[in-house]
């Protein structure tokens, strides 16, 4: 067994797992305590490296690609300190942290274990149900449905739709970006009806705009990262894309034109009840209606 224990964490190598248990320490950001312990087998791992830093070091753990949900979902954009795959080292202990290196290389080497991208997510994500609130509402996913409740400082477009469920069979993806405290982030769910849409978040009522706390907003990672780990994976998408039969250049054109053209309709019937109905004023419909247009 190679170990280390930080107060960023602790990571344990025992031939065939890295275990890595976030520290319990203030200082370790709250999307890392909240993800908890991740098990990483080997065949996931494509390298591992101490990386020099003024007055200690920095393990840092490279997945194959494809291997983890949570990088599937995050698509690299998780804030540095935010990274579960990566450990602060005291000075004094990086000839420990090394040791712990060298030994998941060795075993890398002695596996054969090759840096390809992987066909099928080896880790698991986080477990459901799970839930989380956000600034703009509470997204919750139950392993098979996805439910948003809309917050009372919601746009008020999205209030009045009401509570927003979705199925994993609707889902084509999930989009995340995170919300930085100088730019808004977004949790959209992308379903067939909506994948040619282009609503801006905040009145998009399959998203999540992400403007509050960058604290508490990254922790709709969680929920991004439990539904991408129940979606097809990746390289299944692109292997059916190459097979799949292409149709002529201009049925393709009116089959896109005709979806899009349904979306359009519906987005705009919806929008002309909500204003029949008195939730929506002249302007707000007016600007509303704009807006989706301009996506279309």
């Amino acid at each position: 067994m190679a170990e280390i224990i930080q107060r960023d964490g602790t990571w344990a190598f025992d031939g065939e797992t890295v275990r890595i248990t976030p520290g319990l320490h203030r200082s370790v950001p709250l999307f890392r305590q909240t993800y908890g312990e991740i098990a990483v087998p080997l065949e996931a791992v494509s390298s591992v490296a101490l990386e020099p830093e003024r007055r200690r070091g920095r393990l840092r753990l490279r997945l194959r690609e494809g291997a983890d949900p949570l990088l599937q979902a995050t698509g690299g954009r998780l804030p540095e300190v935010a990274d579960p795959y990566r450990l602060t080292v005291d000075a004094d202990r990086t000839g420990v942290a090394e040791y712990v290196a060298e030994e998941i290389r060795r075993a890398l080497l002695l596996d054969r274990i090759p840096k390809a991208p992987v066909k099928a997510y080896l880790l698991p994500g986080p477990p459901v149900p799970v839930s989380v609130r956000s600034s703009d509402g509470t997204v919750s996913f139950d392993g098979s449905r996805v439910r948003i409740d809309w917050a009372d400082t919601s746009e008020r477009v999205k209030r009045a739709t009401g509570p927003r469920i979705i199925t994993l069979g609707e889902l084509v993806r999930v989009e995340w970006l995170p919300n930085s405290g100088h730019e808004d982030g977004l949790l959209r769910f992308v379903t067939r009806e909506t994948v040619v849409s282009k609503l801006p978040p905040e009145k998009d009522p399959y998203a999540l705009d992400l403007w509050g706390s960058p604290r508490r907003d990254l922790l709709t990672a969680l929920v991004a990262t439990a539904v991408t780990a129940r979606l097809p994976h990746p390289s299944t998408e692109a292997a059916h894309d190459m097979s799949a039969h292409c149709p002529p250049a201009s049925e393709h054109h009116d089959e896109h034109h005709d979806k899009h053209h349904d979306v359009l309709l519906r987005r705009l019937r919806e929008l002309g009840r909500l204003h029949r109905d008195g939730v929506l004023t002249d302007e707000e419909f007016s600007r509303t209606k704009a807006v989706v247009l301009r996506g279309f």
